[in-house]
């Protein structure tokens, strides 16, 4: 069995229950520190959550000798400031999506995990779990034949009117908290589709209460082996949904939650031998995806989500959010 890994939190936020704390104590791994701008806040996380020691800030928190995982799971905008501040300081660091608020921030981000030489992930989950993995297996097998077409659609109902996701100076938007799942999906791609892809053309709708933020995004995208892509998201639509759709030349399937496939595990294949369900178990993508961080922690594994590859989601976004009349989203100043 590998160490347990010594795990900082950034903030008390409520996803850290699902992302980190539960597969933390199932894996065995320590919860060493949290820090919270509100530190009465922070006590409360920690005794909630079997949390070691509070820290009396961000910065306290990644100065820490104890602590050698930084765990960000704050506000979309201060994703690259904190994560900078952690792989200067030489720790590796699990970041939930997206790593910055924007291209040029991912880069730098990239350059600090290059020269920490410490690991760096972003916390793209789904991409650990079975439902992915056999989208990925029925490709490669070449029973859907050769890939043609992907549709991706990640939707949620709208969060209150004060929520962080529909600040712009905290880098908010549909496709920042969503959308992003989408493209990377797609992106994810590329062994079977010639490449990466690239953007074709986007069109999306502001949130009326939130002046520059996106409310929804639809992107066109081309790949360079001739298969085509559609992403959709939304933060504002009837019901929760997060589908993901291959299309070949033999047949197609879909996920029909890659998101969070512990709520829905279904991948419905249809060929010319007929349709099937496979359901590919209710495990916790964030569990795999603790897994695997730990592995390339201790033992160096490979992993497919580092910073190289966090930088080229980010220009994804960024084109995204040019091509439907957005401006990239602006590099937080709340640190």
């Amino acid at each position: 069995m590998s160490a347990p890994l010594r795990i900082g939190i950034l903030g008390a936020a409520r996803i850290s229950e699902r992302a980190l704390l539960t597969p933390a104590r199932e894996g065995g791994h320590r919860l060493v520190a949290v820090a919270a701008r509100d530190r009465d806040r922070a006590q409360a996380f920690a005794d909630a959550h079997g949390v070691e020691r509070v820290a009396g800030s961000y910065a306290e928190l990644i100065a820490d000798p104890e602590v050698e995982v930084v765990y960000n799971p704050l506000a979309n905008g201060l994703h690259g400031p904190w994560n900078l501040a952690a792989l200067r300081a030489g720790k590796h660091v699990l970041s939930e999506k997206p790593s910055a608020s924007n291209a040029q921030e991912a880069a730098e981000v990239r350059d600090a995990a290059a020269k920490s030489g410490t690991v760096f992930m972003e916390g793209f989950h789904y991409l650990f779990h079975p439902v992915t993995r056999r989208l990925h297996e029925l490709l490669a097998s070449g029973e859907l034949g050769e890939l043609r077409h992907v549709e991706t659609m990640v939707a949620m109902p709208a969060p209150p009117e004060d929520d962080v996701r529909w600040s712009l100076p905290l880098a908010g938007g549909a496709v920042m908290d969503l959308g992003c799942y989408g493209l990377h999906a797609q992106r994810a791609l590329a062994p079977w589709a010639g490449g990466a892809p690239v953007v074709v053309s986007a069109r999306g709708g502001e949130r009326a209460q939130a002046p520059g933020v996106d409310e929804w995004l639809d992107a066109e995208l081309a790949f360079p082996g001739g298969a085509t892509g559609v992403a959709r998201c939304s933060m504002a639509h009837d019901t929760w949904q997060a589908t993901c759709r291959v299309i070949g030349t033999r047949g197609e399937a879909t996920a029909v939650d890659f998101i969070l496939p512990h709520q829905d595990d279904r991948v419905v294949v249809r060929t010319g031998a007929g349709e099937r369900t496979e359901e590919l178990g209710r495990r916790s993508s964030y569990a795999y995806q603790l897994d695997a961080f730990t592995a390339h922690v201790r033992e160096g594994r490979p992993q497919p989500v580092d910073a190289e590859d966090a930088l080229a989601t980010m220009r994804l976004i960024d084109e995204c959010y040019e091509k439907a009349g957005f401006t990239p989203r602006p590099r937080s100043r709340a640190v």
